[in-house]
């Protein structure tokens, strides 16, 4: 069986009566053409069975088509769920990612960025937290973050003041005797700071009994388990026979503080109430639902897409546009109450 013939640029060409040039033009420089121009390349396109070599075009044009994603790890939740959200942007924005997880170490992440460099991404969206945004700012190519510092940096953050607060406020309506905060010391800088603060305002403005408890978690479950085991056997001892409403940062820490709480308990005690933060698919499949704070995941990572592919198409015209000041925006967290709050 003779095998079908690659349409060429020249084939192209000789259907519409334009040059090879405008043919060309039209896959680099779109914007170049008229609409009208465009529209019956596209229909020839169409009609010739067209299939673009996508090696030729990034020899030509320099552009890959890919995005550079730098994530802490794998093991919180909320990031796989990021990346899957991220990941699903594909079929809407039309580009790829190529994905390293950075474990908090500084000079391996700088590696891989230049790894990242040097296969031509046109962008990149980074979670990770090592490297300050003012080196960031100083990348050859558009950068927005989600989640982390970003003074100098375009990012994509959730309001993590109102959701601390909702924490805090979902757990007094309940009439719980003291307030816990379980967290990992954090930068006043870093986004998720606010769910501490917002934590604490409420509990001041309510004039709420509190304790927080600080920790340096790490990425592993063996790192969290026995920390979490330390926190919760003082609250037993401590808050005995008292209703404890406790907020945990993010969904992994209160799962595994859940699961702690039935190996010690056989059951969820009805001295504790629980509260998450991410609404990350282990709130919803935790032994005994969890309630949380749920970020807006799904936005998060289609607004972030959304903002970069904005910056990396302005840099393609002809006369771009620089952008003068970095872009923030914040989006709004919603409250779910799942079986660890409301049991009456």
């Amino acid at each position: 069986m003779a095998q079908k013939k690659k349409v060429t640029f020249d084939d192209i060409a000789k259907y519409t009566h334009f040059s090879k040039t405008t043919i060309s033009r039209y896959f680099n420089h779109p914007d170049s053409l008229t609409l009208e121009n465009q529209k019956i390349i596209s229909d020839a396109l169409e009609k010739l069975n067209y299939q673009e070599n996508k090696v030729a075009r990034i020899l030509a044009s320099g552009k890959t088509e890919f995005i550079g994603l730098l994530i802490p790890d794998l093991y919180h939740h909320y990031y796989a769920e990021v990346l899957n959200q991220i990941l699903s942007t594909y079929e809407t924005f039309g580009y790829k990612f190529l994905v390293f997880t950075g474990n908090a170490n500084e000079e391996i992440e700088r590696r891989y960025i230049q790894e990242l460099l040097a296969y031509q991404i046109e962008g990149m969206i980074i979670l990770s937290h090592t490297i300050p945004s003012r080196e960031l700012a100083q990348l050859p190519i558009p950068i927005v973050t989600i989640e982390r510092e970003d003074q100098f940096v375009s990012s994509i953050n959730t309001d993590n003041y109102m959701g601390g607060y909702q924490a805090a406020s979902l757990l007094a309506k309940h009439d719980c005797d003291i307030l816990i905060h379980i967290n990992s010391p954090t930068d006043p800088k870093i986004p998720s700071y606010g769910r501490i603060q917002g934590f604490k305002d409420c509990c001041r403005e309510q004039d709420l009994r509190n304790e927080l408890f600080f920790r340096e978690f790490g990425h592993s479950y063996e790192s969290v388990q026995p920390l979490l085991r330390e926190i919760l056997d003082k609250l037993d001892e401590t808050y005995a026979g008292q209703k404890k409403g406790v907020f945990v940062s993010n969904d992994t820490l209160a799962n595994t503080f859940l699961n702690l709480l039935f190996r010690k308990h056989g059951c969820l005690p009805a001295d504790y109430l629980l509260v998450g933060f991410d609404n990350s698919p282990v709130s919803r499949e935790a032994v005994v639902p969890i309630s949380t704070v749920g970020q807006q995941i799904d936005k998060l990572a289609y607004e972030a897409v959304r903002l970069l592919v904005e910056q990396m198409n302005e840099r393609k015209k002809r006369r771009p546009a620089p952008l003068l000041e970095p872009v923030h925006k914040v989006i709004a967290p919603t409250i779910f109450r799942r079986e660890t709050t409301e049991r009456e």
